[in-house]
């Protein structure tokens, strides 16, 4: 072969728009966004709207929890509706406690064992237990409507749910949530009449 035959060789074509690596990875993130969005109608159930339902509750560890009287004190409440066997939950339970210490949650455990299988779960994976509720056959995750966990309701200072989130949620979206809730709702508050 002489050297003006290799020169004359064709040179390969760019790929075309579709195979660009780039393209796909954007395909592919659309298609998983559009399932997410598809299913999750499914994921949130039938989840309550409006007020909140009356919340006198005893954590795992003794400490008595009212929602009620939490609102009455004018601050957002986020309930976290949680699972020990949910890796998701595992995974977002870092966000929770330390939007703990900021803002008041209930967390509430679901269909997760007895007192002491959550009290062990949470001391390895050190969760504070004083704000863990066993919801030991469901009743709370049924009374809130969710179907999957983890499921967050913000309840606002009106005793109404403000934001309802089932599946993954960031720390910054649920501390977001809660400031903008602690803004735009006050406790509800009395007027004296005089006649």
């Amino acid at each position: 072969m002489s050297d003006s035959q290799n020169t004359t060789e064709s040179k390969p074509s760019p790929p075309s728009f579709w195979q660009k690596s780039w393209v796909k990875n954007l395909l592919t993130v659309m298609v998983f966004f559009a399932i997410y969005l598809a299913l999750r109608p499914f994921f949130q159930g039938d989840v309550i709207e409006g007020k909140a339902p009356e919340m006198r509750l005893e954590s795992i560890t003794g400490e008595s929890i009212d929602l009620q009287a939490i609102n009455a004190q004018g601050e957002p409440v986020l309930i976290h509706i949680w699972a020990t066997w949910c890796p998701i939950c595992k995974f977002t339970s870092d966000n929770v406690e330390s939007i703990a210490n900021d803002y008041t949650v209930i967390s509430i455990a679901t269909q997760s064992g007895d007192n002491q299988a959550i009290l062990d779960y949470a001391e390895q994976n050190q969760l504070t237990p004083n704000f863990i509720v066993n919801d030991f056959d469901g009743k709370w995750m049924q009374a809130f409507g969710a179907r999957a966990v983890p499921a967050d309701f913000i309840v606002n200072a009106k005793g109404e749910i403000e934001f309802i989130e089932v599946g993954f949620s960031s720390e910054l979206g649920l501390r977001l949530r809660l400031w903008w809730s602690s803004l735009t709702n006050s406790a509800p508050t009395t007027q004296e009449v005089t006649p």
